[in-house]
Formats: structure tokens, sequence, C-alpha cells
């Protein structure tokens, strides 16, 4: 509990509870930091108990439909003491057991004590939003929030994963349900498991199962066009921002130039009047950030804006200080760090984002080249792959090596959706990981070095055949929220914005807006040489501003090459020499990785480098068997302008 102080500061509590069969004397330590957001009274603490029941709830997160709920509750006889959506969540564990889950639309990460059965049910949200680590122990489970919460527990210890490692080189984060330590994993998106001393056999964990997935595809004869998809997507992205605006404490808006994240302000601003918008740039690179562009939006939009500039001098202290709150080696956050510290420091507890829109909706260029890498494959699959390699080095015969290795990899495996979504998602080549030391066979992984076959490759939850048929957006959709959003995305979002004590919400991760829109077949979505995110533009045309609708998806990248060439080189060299020193990869292509990087003077290709930073970084900080990472730390001494 105190290695997560940052992920609640306002509260604290700790219960032991009887477990399984009362002759084994076991016992469940249920231990909470709170952050409070509604109910700020004591009747949010947590654990709290069903007092006619006995059982007990410890929860990370929001139940954005807890009112209803409630309601529901109500008419059966329920009693509330407070108004915490954690008092409804734990009585609709109590009165409907694990079905409760699909009734939820929420983030989520927890743990329900069922008295009557001495057990614990784990489970976490849909997405992914809220993160939950369990470690299967001779004798006990240990479960928490956090990795270093395991860590600093100092009964699980940290041995290291190099099939997690390799995951995390080949990605940018380590794969669900991997984690970069041995006896720690994930527990995967929308599943659940419980936790019983009277197992036997298997140890106290049972299966895990699946409690949610993406809803079926709609045939195209019965599915919505796309003016009346977007009337409905409209209608249920208002009902999203409203109850995601719910909060006994200030909430602020993250903005940058795209019309994600313009459409949550601007559906904010609808419902709530004297909303403020946060957006990040530099100060030392004006051409590079969308500075000028966000206080334009802001400024249509009429919101209180306040910008973040990063210079040389200030991004030290800060990169320092993200690496330090990183709960595990990964390469995204430093972007989310800072605008959530900034949002924190302005009185803020609570902040919306637009993540979660370009997985759904088709944001990303990978929708429309996997498609046609799809079809260009199936055309060559008969052409033997040596002959398929040949071309494929001859044609990029003038392109760097690192692409070069990435395109012949990519011509040389099978042409499916998922394989090729997964090669065009992947950092390190093939050949870049077997100079590493890294075979996936050997590791226990799969050649896309997944621990499993993908979930959207034509098998669902639970096992059961699906078909995606022709509809390569649909697939390409889901493997983007399973995996990069999922691993990288909310991981990140969550781990940065709650070392600043900061809640980070996403509307467009709504259960029913992910539910209407993942049953919409790709027709109703995009059309051929259209814009992206046509069926978001369409159901916001009316809040965007005419040069807002029309504009190209740009991203929102911060200059790290200039840096870790710059102001940042000596952090990242002496994480590159930590790295060499535990020996855990071979010696050479480490180094000839950063030095293919640092001899760059166009300063590209800075994401292969950054995992080995990351890693570096990361195994630095996490002390000797049973240790714990260092605690988060606020980027002491910088004043953000």
């Amino acid at each position: 509990m105190r290695a997560m102080v940052h992920r609640g500061p306002d509260d604290e509590g700790y219960e032991q509870l009887p477990l399984g069969d009362p002759e084994t004397g076991a016992v469940a330590g249920f231990g909470f930091r709170r952050l409070a957001i509604l109910d700020l009274s004591a009747a949010g603490h947590q654990p709290m108990f069903n007092e006619r029941t006995g059982d007990c709830l410890i929860f990370n997160g929001e139940i954005y439909n807890f009112t209803a709920l409630r309601a529901e509750l109500q008419v059966e006889g329920v009693r509330f003491r407070g108004t915490s959506d954690t008092e409804v969540l734990l009585h609709a564990l109590s009165r409907w057991g694990e079905a409760a889950l699909e009734k939820l639309d929420g983030m989520f990460a927890l743990a329900f004590y069922e008295a009557a059965g001495r057990r614990i049910l784990l489970a976490r949200d849909p997405l992914g939003i809220k993160p939950l680590y369990f470690a299967d122990l001779p004798g006990q489970v240990a479960f928490a929030s956090e990795v270093r919460a395991l860590l600093a527990s100092g009964v699980v210890p940290d041995d290291l994963d190099m099939a997690g490692i390799a995951s995390m080189l080949a990605y940018g984060a380590p794969q669900d349900p991997l984690t970069v330590h041995k006896a720690i994993r994930s527990l995967p998106a929308g599943e659940k498991v419980w936790v019983d001393a009277d197992a036997r056999g298997t140890g106290w964990l049972q299966a895990v199962r699946p409690f949610w997935d993406f809803a079926a595809a709609l045939p195209a004869s019965v599915a919505p066009r796309l003016p009346q998809a977007g009337v409905e997507v409209r209608r249920l992205l208002e009902t999203a921002v409203q109850s995601h605006l719910v909060s006994d404490r200030p909430v602020g808006v993250f903005l940058s130039a795209g019309i994600d994240s313009f459409t949550i302000a601007a559906i904010a601003k609808r419902h709530q009047a004297d909303i403020r918008t946060f957006t990040v740039g530099f100060a030392d690179i004006p051409a590079s950030d969308e500075l000028a562009a966000a206080s334009n939006a802001a400024r249509s939009l009429g919101t209180r804006h306040e910008e973040i500039r990063l210079d040389s001098e200030t991004v030290r202290p800060l990169w320092d200080s993200w690496l330090a709150a990183a709960d595990r080696p990964s390469i995204d956050g430093l972007n989310t760090f800072v605008v959530s510290y900034a949002v924190k420091q302005a009185g803020k507890c609570v902040a919306l984002s637009g993540l979660g829109g370009d997985e759904l909706f088709g944001g990303y260029p990978n929708f429309t080249a996997a498609a046609r890498y799809h079809r260009l494959l199936r055309a060559v699959e008969t052409v033997p792959r040596p002959l398929r390699s040949w071309a494929m080095s001859l044609a990029t015969f003038f392109r760097r090596a690192s692409y070069r290795e990435r395109a012949v990899e990519l011509f040389t495996d099978k042409s499916d959706i998922a394989s090729i979504a997964f090669r065009l998602r992947r950092i390190l080549s093939d050949q870049q990981m077997a100079s590493l030391g890294l075979a996936a066979p050997r590791l226990g992984l799969n050649r896309l070095f997944l621990a499993a076959p993908p979930r959207a490759d034509g098998a669902a939850a639970g096992g059961a055949a699906r078909s995606f048929g022709d509809d390569a957006f649909r697939q390409v959709m889901e493997l983007e929220c399973r995996y990069y959003m999922g691993n990288t995305l909310l991981r990140d979002t969550d781990t940065t914005s709650m070392a600043h004590s900061l809640e980070v919400r996403v509307p467009f991760l709504d259960r029913r807006v992910v539910d209407y829109v993942s049953a919409l077949p790709s027709s109703a979505k995009a059309v051929a040489g259209g814009p992206s995110k046509l069926l978001l533009r369409e159901a916001c045309r009316d809040l965007l501003p005419a040069d807002l609708v029309g504009r190209p998806k740009t991203g929102f990248t911060l200059p790290v090459d200039r840096w870790m060439h710059g102001p940042l080189r000596n952090s990242c060299e002496a994480a590159i020499a930590s790295l060499v020193e535990r020996d855990i990869l071979e010696p050479m292509a480490v180094r000839a990785i950063w030095q293919d990087f640092t001899s760059s003077s166009a300063h590209a290709h800075w994401i292969r480098p950054m995992t080995l930073v990351a890693l570096g970084n990361y195994l630095a900080r996490v002390r000797g068997l049973g240790g714990s990472a260092d605690q988060p730390s606020s980027p002491a001494g910088v004043r953000l302008r």
C-alpha cells in the first residue's frame, strides 16, 4: 500500500478476511489507497463491506452507469448509506454475483470477497483501462494495481521473464498476459478469475475466463447506413461524455489539434460551461508542435485554456521523473505524464482524454494498409518465399537496413490480416530480435512474439469460431483496441496520470459506444478514398470547425529524437550501459542498435533504441530479488510555462 500512495493520497484502508476452509487458516488481506472522486465522505471508504452479507470490495476506477444500477437495486430492496459508485458496485456483486460484470459500463479493476463462499473474484474492465496484476505462488496469490506493489510485498520474486522482455522489445511494451517478471502476470482485459483456497490440484487460481467481447457484426443488409449511424454515435457520445463528467472533484480536458480531443472537449463544454483544456507543446521546436492549432481550437470552443511548453532545459528532469514513474518498461507516455502534471498543478483531479478515437473509428494508416497488403500478399502467396524475399530486398535496396528487414519479413509471412497488422506494429524486426539472442520458439512465444494467438484472428473469447469475411477494417479495429491501445496506450496513460494522483477518463471507450460501433460493418465507418474516421466526422460535423473536418490526421509526437541526441543523451547511454551489464541480451547487438541511432544525421528511428533505453532504465531501478521498483516522484523544481 505504501508503494502506491500516489494512486490514492486521500485515504487508506486494510482488512483481513477468512478464506476457504476455516480449518486451513487461510486469509485474504485487502488493502486500498483512495483517490476520492465520488462521495468524498467516509461513506466512500474502502475496503467497503456489505453489512448484510459480509461481502467486501476493493475497486479502482469508475462505474459510469452507477445511477441506473442504483435505481435497479433499490427496486430490489437495497438500501444505500452513501452516494458512491463503489457502494453500488458492491451491492450489485452481492446481489447478482459475477453476472453483475456484464451490466457495468465503466473502467475498473476489482477484488470482490464473497463471504458465503469465502472466495475472491478478480476482474478487469472490457478494454483494460485499469490494470490488474497477479502472482500465483505456492500457497498464496498476490494481486495489485501495479507491478511495483507486488514487488514491494516481499513475497513476489523479481526474476526476469525473457518472454515478457521479448514481447516488450517487439512492440514497445509487454504484451498481456506477460510482464517482464516471471512470477507476475497481467489479467487480460474483459476477463475474470476466482481465487479459492479450497481449490485442489491446480492451485488457488481457477481458470481465467472472459465476460465480455466485441459485439457480433451486423449484416450489411440490416446495419444502419452512415448518416443514420452517425446520429446514433452522436447520441451515445453525448451520453458518454456527460456521464464521464460526473465527479465531486474538478475536471479538465486534454486538448490537441485533432478531432478526437476536440470532440470530447466540445461535448464537455455543452454540459459544463467552465471546462478547462490543456495542451503540451515545445518552446524550442515551434514547427513540430500543435500549440497554435490547439489554442485556436480552444478559442473556438470558448474554454479556459492552458499551454504547457517544454524546452531543452525542462525536459531532462521531466524525463527522469517519467522513467521513475514507469511501472514497467515502455516507450510511451511521456506526453501524458507532462500534461497530467500540469492538470494536477492546476487543481484538477480528473481529466477527459480523446484516447480510443483512432482505434475505434479507424484513424491509423494501418486500417487501409492492412487491407492493401492483404490483397497483395494473397496475390503472390504462391510465389516461393525466397523469391519474395529477394524481390523485396531489391525493391527496398536504398532504404535503411531496419526498414528493409521489416519489409522482407512482412512479404514473406502469412497473408492473413492479423499477421499483417502485427507486422505493421512491430518495432524490432525478427532479424534484430535474433541478433539480441531472442528466439520466439525457445521462449514459448509464437512467431509474432505473443504468448497466444491474436484474439481477432478468427477465434473469439472462449474459443468460439468467428468470421470477419472481407471486413479487414473491423478486424484491424479489434487488434488495435486489444493490443496497441490495451497494452501500450491505456496502460501507460493510467501509470503516468496516476503518478500525479490524476484520474484520466476516456469517453470514446464507453461500453455503449464500443458495443454500437464495433457491431457496424466497415461500410458504415469508411469509404474507399475517403477521410479517416469518417463516421466520427459525420457524427460530430456540427461541432467541428470547417478546417478541422477536412484536416488529415497528423498525430501528436514529441521531438524525442532531438532530445535523445541532445539533453537526454547521457541518460540514454547510461541506460544502455546498464542493460549491457545485465548480460541478458547480446551486448554487441544492443550497442549496434544504439550506435545506428547516434550515427544518424537525420535523427531517425528513435523508437527502436528507445525500447532498449526504457528496458535498461527499468531494470536498473528494480532492486534485487524480492525488491521493489522506485516509487514515482513529481518533477520537483520544474516550472512549466
